[in-house]
């Protein structure tokens, strides 16, 4: 199958439904310890970039995000198809000339109803998505931090009235995505209870909110690693 660098930028990540989704449609995922990264691309036909709870700047306590950023350049000069996560899309508009903003007042938890744009239309990730544009694309969220402004050369594909930048895409091949649809909606029922409550949420409510939405959320999240696979498997013929 066709190898792709997926990069763990926090031990408390995972690849999710990923680990299961990404070989079904062609692509052999290398899960990489930030530390452990390559200097190049070589031998990678796509990059998908994880979450972590940091800005993508935060090279004092995570000297491997310079690698990351360089990585992720090279993926853009050279076509290398890439998928940026949470913290993965927060690096790529970083990279590309967006604003990243901490703690940025767009705080998103749990399961969120997002408005795919009509700019989306023919997009090879967003442009075919069960259940939308009649209705939203359903995903899980976890951030403080988010894209304020996006890169000057960004086409904006998903947004929401809490959290505007969700999605969008830089030049033909790479996505930065605010959620995780790698992320299995029963995983909320496993988030810190304690911290959740100080932010007046109730996490059983929470996860029961996100169980409601699995369905939909499955599909949507097959059909999107699907598109962003199909891009890749175009990239190497």
């Amino acid at each position: 199958m066709t190898r792709v660098l997926v990069v763990l930028n926090s031990p408390t990540s995972s690849m999710g439904r990923f680990e299961r989704l990404l070989p079904e449609a062609g692509l052999d995922p290398v899960l990489t310890p930030g530390a452990d990264l390559p200097e190049r691309l070589d031998g990678f036909a796509g990059v998908v970039l994880l979450g972590g709870g940091f800005m993508p700047d935060a090279d004092a306590d995570h000297p491997f995000l310079a690698r990351e950023r360089a990585l992720t350049r090279q993926a853009l000069d050279d076509g290398v198809p890439l998928l940026g996560l949470c913290l993965g899309g927060q690096l790529l508009a970083h990279v590309t000339g967006g604003t990243v903003t901490a703690r940025s007042g767009e705080t998103e938890r749990g399961m969120c109803a997002l408005t795919v744009l009509p700019a989306a239309a023919g997009d090879p990730v967003f442009g075919d998505l069960p259940g939308v544009p009649d209705g939203p694309l359903w995903m899980i969220e976890n951030h403080e931090d988010s894209v304020t402004t996006p890169p000057p050369s960004a086409t904006l594909l998903v947004s929401s009235g809490r959290c505007p930048v969700q999605a969008f895409r830089v030049g033909d091949a790479a996505w930065g995505l605010q959620f995780h649809p790698e992320a299995r909606p029963d995983r909320v029922a496993t988030w810190d209870e304690a911290a959740l409550a100080d932010q007046g949420i109730d996490r059983a409510a929470l996860a029961a909110a996100a169980l409601a939405r699995a369905a939909e959320n499955e599909a949507q999240s097959r059909a999107l690693v699907r598109g962003w696979a199909d891009v890749v498997h175009r990239s190497v013929k």
